[in-house]
């Protein structure tokens, strides 16, 4: 594997007595694009903000480009967090904001950025995501997977090289999914950055990834890609994979 973007040794996350994660070990590598995967509540979401240290873990340790999270600074933390890029399940758009103004203000207040700059940059992401028509739309006025487009665009506003997407079809209709996946990998090729997903459609899993992650009652079970997955020989795998069978995108 390519050098570790991230990479979480041992940790164990526990709110109270019931155990979320247990004993995790990962290593996403630079460039790759991983695929999280598993049962409702088996702890997909709560990996990815462990891996962007919005939750601490109760054990173990997260490690981002070879650095201890705990051992970084303010200002350390401050600017490994305008690398990162993120889409949350229910996009977080400002609703009091356009299309543009959600892209541009990310940049205005993290990077400081002209407005003149900003408003450059985000009609370059807009029309990358197919929302240049949509620019003075408020998030109210769009479709559920332009919202999601608007999402990926924001998420790229700062030029991440780490990406991460919760759940990013989630209430989308077959052909919208497939289209945001299909934009997703597009993206993180374009851009040349490191991306986890979390998604609860297999189809789209084998779509984009590099390399799958099944979560089961907060165990992390490395499947390898695509291909090795579809092979895989614990039974929970192929519970969970069985029945789907549409190929990979590339």
């Amino acid at each position: 594997m390519a050098q570790s973007v991230v990479e979480l040794q041992g940790v164990t996350v526990k709110f109270g007595l019931h155990e979320r994660l247990k004993n995790v070990h990962l290593a996403v590598g630079r460039g790759e694009m991983l695929a999280v995967m598993g049962p409702s509540g088996s702890g997909k979401s709560l990996l990815l903000k462990v891996m962007v240290g919005l939750v601490s873990p109760t054990a173990g340790a997260v490690y981002v480009d070879g650095r201890a999270l705990t051992s970084l600074s303010t200002q350390e933390t401050v600017s490994r967090n305008s690398r990162i890029g993120m889409l949350f399940q229910r996009n977080a758009l400002f609703d009091s904001l356009t299309a543009i103004e959600n892209v541009c203000f990310p940049q205005i207040e993290t990077l400081g950025v002209s407005e003149k700059q900003a408003i450059e940059f985000s009609k370059e992401l807009l029309a990358s995501v197919g929302l240049s028509a949509a620019a003075e739309r408020y998030p109210s006025e769009m479709s559920g997977g332009m919202q999601k487009r608007l999402g990926i665009a924001r998420a790229l506003a700062l030029r991440p090289e780490f990406l991460l997407f919760d759940d990013p079809t989630a209430g989308l209709d077959p052909i919208t999914s497939r289209s945001i996946m299909r934009l997703i990998k597009e993206l993180q090729i374009q851009n040349k950055a490191t991306a986890v997903v979390v998604t609860n459609e297999v189809a789209r899993a084998y779509q984009v990834a590099d390399r799958m992650l099944l979560t089961f009652a907060g165990e992390a079970l490395d499947v390898g890609s695509p291909e090795q997955a579809r092979a895989h020989r614990d039974p929970r795998v192929v519970q969970f994979l069985k029945g789907e069978t549409e190929g990979p995108l590339r």
